[in-house]
């Protein structure tokens, strides 16, 4: 259509009647040129069209401010998406030795089903290789840019990345100085591979066998100073800094990959959240650990993940928590029963799914969710899908 108005442009110039005289008629023309272009493949309900990026751009700070400019420029890249779009943004496929197959994270890449990907289980320079390719692949589909995650704890991150520089676990580090130091070390290899969202602190109490060496609670008074210290240090990386397990993994019995595991009565370990979510840390990861016996926040069996109470009513709410909420892998045996667990995930207030047993299966069902809109489902959703087009644009992804 631009082609034809272009035409007709140039025949009123060749007829002189593109006079100084007549400007109006050059604002009518060039204005019918500009809308017949906007009215292209950048609708609501197509493929995502490039917007500008702002003069002064964001930085991770301006995440959690109040920022007129942040919030137009996010609405801007939100408004030129549609349903699989938006629903594609909730979810994150793991890659990796333990994740899936390269093929198969392109082809989801393909189909605009994912807005993420967890790097689990590789090594420096294989996860250098694959993001390179992965984000050339999803540019090349018009999607917008992803969230690349890995496990980077102290404790985990050589195994999980292996090539990465040596750090010391978390219960061997003797100093918040040590923090420092071993979180910066993480954050560079991070940047290098091109990873952009750490996993990490663990936050947990440290009697849990499963989580204790991975947090800093073999003292338990260093959990809160020692956790802030690396989320400061990660965030100032620009690299998303995550404290998990919400509610609490440190002081149940069980390990939440192989079983639900079960809070009985008070929630003891929140207690370490308010301070780092005060301090700005920008994500939170919940459990697949269920409450009983707890007058206001019971989960009726289901995993915390899955819980409302949980997600939505306490962490958001009542804690006034507003980054973003991952979950626990979807894929481990605290969860991967639970019928429609991709769904009820995301109506208890998660914003990002993380390594769905079946992504393509995932997006089917949530974006069904969507569609049927029971109980304000989009609500939530588009809430979800907002906060992480904002984190992506304040990491200087858009």
């Amino acid at each position: 259509m631009a082609s034809v108005f272009i035409i007709l442009l140039l025949f009123i110039f060749r007829q002189k009647l593109f006079m100084i005289r007549k400007p109006l008629i050059a604002l009518f023309c060039v204005s019918f040129i500009l809308t017949g272009c906007s009215q292209s493949e950048g609708t609501p309900e197509a493929s995502i069209v490039p917007v500008e990026k702002t003069a002064d751009p964001f930085v991770l700070k301006d995440f959690l401010t109040t920022n007129t400019a942040l919030d137009t420029y996010v609405d801007s890249i939100y408004n030129r998406l549609n349903r699989t779009q938006k629903v594609a943004q909730l979810i994150m496929p793991a890659a990796g030795k333990y994740g899936q197959a390269k093929e198969t994270i392109d082809g989801l890449i393909k189909d605009s089903l994912i807005g993420g990907i967890l790097m689990l289980n590789g090594t420096v320079e294989e996860f250098t290789k694959w993001i390179q390719e992965f984000n050339t692949l999803n540019q090349s589909q018009g999607n917008l840019p992803f969230l690349l995650s890995a496990d980077a704890e102290p404790s985990l991150v050589n195994r999980k990345i292996m090539g990465s520089t040596p750090v010391k676990k978390a219960n061997e580090i003797s100093s918040i100085e040590e923090v420092e130091s071993v979180t910066n070390k993480i954050s560079a290899d991070l940047n290098k591979i091109g990873i952009n969202y750490n996993f990490s602190p663990v936050v947990d109490m440290s009697p849990n066998k499963t989580v204790g060496y991975r947090s800093f609670g073999k003292n338990p008074e260093n959990i809160i100073p020692w956790s802030d210290q690396f989320i400061q240090s990660t965030q100032s990386n620009n690299i998303i800094a995550t404290a998990k397990h919400f509610p609490g993994h440190g002081l149940v019995s069980g390990d939440t990959h192989k079983s639900l595991q079960v809070i009985n009565g008070e929630l003891k370990e929140i207690q370490n959240y308010p301070p780092l979510i005060k301090n700005g840390v920008l994500s939170i990861m919940v459990a697949h650990i269920a409450i009983e016996n707890n007058e206001v926040y019971s989960t009726d069996g289901l995993p915390s993940t899955c819980s409302r109470k949980i997600v939505n009513d306490l962490l958001r709410d009542r804690m006034d928590f507003q980054g973003l909420i991952v979950t626990d892998a979807m894929n481990m045996g605290g969860v991967r029963n639970v019928p429609n667990n991709a769904t009820l995930a995301i109506a208890a207030g998660c914003d990002i799914l993380l390594m769905p047993a079946n992504a393509r299966i995932a997006h089917q069902e949530i974006l069904k969710a969507y569609n049927e809109n029971k109980n304000n489902f989009q609500d939530g959703a588009n809430q979800s899908v907002r906060r992480i087009i904002r984190m992506k644009v304040c990491l200087g992804l858009l």
